[in-house]
């Protein structure tokens, strides 16, 4: 059977078209080489064949396809990297919020270039010291007044300073993070309206998916997230794209963040500690997510603002530990001073309690004082009683006075002692109360502990940092080498159709001669 005369001129100008169109599409790649997000693009080309089979069909009778046909225009993109880079950067996310907040807490704690509590202890001990030479001189006792009063001072510098460094990132969480993150989930939910939208006309709205790929990442940082593609039919031989989003908690439970064009939303409730957060479906339905998010920057300010470590049974240190260390310390040197500056009656019973220091808001009973409710005593401040020298009742010869100081000695040597314990209270699953130990030794030290503490969660915390920067960094080139544009690799594409292109012309050349010598060369012998 005779091919028709003129199906080699179509083979030809689809050829031609096809390699035009793909010059086109390396052009476009090569123009945005330095977009942000962009994903390289392909045109994706198939062979035509129109005939039908031959019921009469012999080994002579052999089909030839009609050229090549332009199915469409794709992205280069590998899921499963995608994938990987979203969970990856959630993880990162949360050692991000981590390391920041430690970052926050440095200053705080950092003495290294300064003077500070482990100063103030040492200063302290010293006018103790001086004041046991010269009992009763009321100028010395002043003076461990100020040493006592400066060291308070510091201890609600620090709790304050704590207490805006929770209160910065509690807001920045509740504004800015959740702020952002809703903002993304709806943006994504309208991308999806838009791109369906886009391919029921046609357009494969290449550009508004990469604008989503991009809000992807982006939402990978906050939480852990799963993506689903699925082809939805609209009609007849016509498909669009619907993406869906998930959040899967530590508990294995699936959440829908989004859902074509339906979202979620986060709401946290930052009026008290432990700060909460909740997710509320499209639908309206609420769950407590707060414990449930398993990595991201979410879970990481989360860490900062509701664990303790060890004082909550939880695997990390935030924002309470230090500030429960700290109460405990204050605690801890009020209540021990207090107790050495009783008085004893003549008769052996106690005598007046003459505390050295009181609470501003009256709270009395266990663990009482903390950094930001500790103060001199009144009656002290005002020279009613001073530093009791002796706890055993010595009649003082009003011209002679008494040299008695073995009550400050003991002070002293409360001060430098290694054997005072800290311990913070600990509420147990059934009410009851125990007490944490979490370090022992000094004032001095203790207070050099926290700063340790810190030191070391902070490096640790910025070297788990830096290599998921290097895994994530290693994971970015992988699918850049997929997803993004090569200048090299396009030059090679530009040559490689460019030549098909000319191939094609030459074809649709030859066939001209062929058809130019069928045409006025035959049939005219014998003319």
């Amino acid at each position: 059977m005779i091919r028709s005369t003129f199906a080699g001129f179509t083979t030809a100008q689809l050829g031609m078209a096809a390699s035009q169109r793909a010059l086109d599409v390396a052009g476009q790649n090569i123009a945005n080489i330095n977009t942000i997000g962009y994903t390289k693009q392909r045109l994706d080309v198939a062979s035509l064949n129109l005939q039908k089979g031959d019921m009469y069909n012999s080994k002579s009778n052999i089909k030839v396809g009609f050229g090549a046909e332009m199915t469409a225009i794709s992205q280069l993109r590998d899921p499963f990297l995608d994938a990987q880079y979203r969970s990856q950067i959630s993880r990162l996310g949360t050692s991000d919020a981590h390391a920041a907040g430690f970052e926050r807490l440095t200053p705080i704690f950092d003495e290294a270039v300064m003077d500070g509590v482990r100063e103030a202890f040492i200063s302290l001990t010293s006018s103790l010291s001086t004041l046991s030479t010269q009992v009763g001189n009321q100028e010395n006792d002043a003076l461990v007044r100020s040493k006592m009063q400066t060291i308070l001072n510091l201890f609600h510098d620090n709790a304050v300073r704590l207490q805006d460094v929770r209160d910065d990132i509690q807001t920045g969480f509740d504004t800015t993070d959740l702020g952002d993150l809703n903002q993304i989930l709806e943006n994504i939910a309208e991308l999806n309206i838009n791109i369906k939208n886009s391919q029921i006309l046609g357009n494969p709205a290449l550009e508004l998916k990469d604008q989503r790929n991009n809000l992807l990442d982006e939402l990978g940082s906050y939480l852990p997230i799963s993506v689903k593609y699925k082809d939805k039919n609209i009609g007849p031989g016509q498909t669009v794209e619907i993406l869906d989003v998930y959040f899967t908690d530590t508990n294995g439970e699936k959440h829908t963040l989004i859902s074509d064009g339906r979202f979620s939303e986060f709401d946290a409730d930052i009026s008290g500690i432990p700060v909460t957060l909740s997710l509320m479906d499209a639908d309206g339905n609420t769950v407590d997510v707060t414990d449930t998010i398993g990595s991201g920057t979410l879970k990481g300010t989360l860490d900062l603002l509701n664990k303790s470590g060890d004082f909550d049974g939880t695997d990390f240190k935030g924002i309470g530990y230090y500030e429960k260390a700290l109460n405990s310390l204050v605690d801890t040197f009020a209540n021990q001073f207090n107790e050495l500056n009783k008085v004893k009656n003549p008769d052996g019973t106690a005598g007046p309690d003459n505390p050295l220091f009181v609470t501003t808001d009256g709270k009395t009973g266990p663990n009482e004082f903390t950094a930001l409710n500790i103060k001199i005593a009144d009656d002290w401040a005002n020279g009613t009683y001073g530093i009791t020298a002796s706890n055993n009742y010595v009649v003082i010869d009003k011209d002679k006075g008494t040299t008695a100081n073995e009550n400050i000695l003991n002070m002293v040597k409360l001060l430098e002692s290694k054997t005072v314990e800290f311990s913070v209270p600990v509420q147990n699953s059934d009410g009851t109360t125990r007490n944490v130990k979490f370090y022992t030794g000094n004032f001095h030290d203790c207070f050099a502990n926290m700063e340790a503490t810190l030191g070391i969660d902070y490096k640790a915390t910025n070297t788990m940092l830096q290599n998921q920067i290097s895994v994530l960094n290693e994971t970015s080139n992988n699918r850049d080498a997929v997803s993004g544009v090569q200048l090299d690799e396009e030059g090679m594409d530009l040559l490689h159709y460019n030549q098909s292109y000319s191939a094609a012309a030459r074809f649709m050349t030859t066939l001209d001669e062929a058809l130019d010598k069928l045409i006025n060369g035959t049939g005219v012998v014998g003319r």
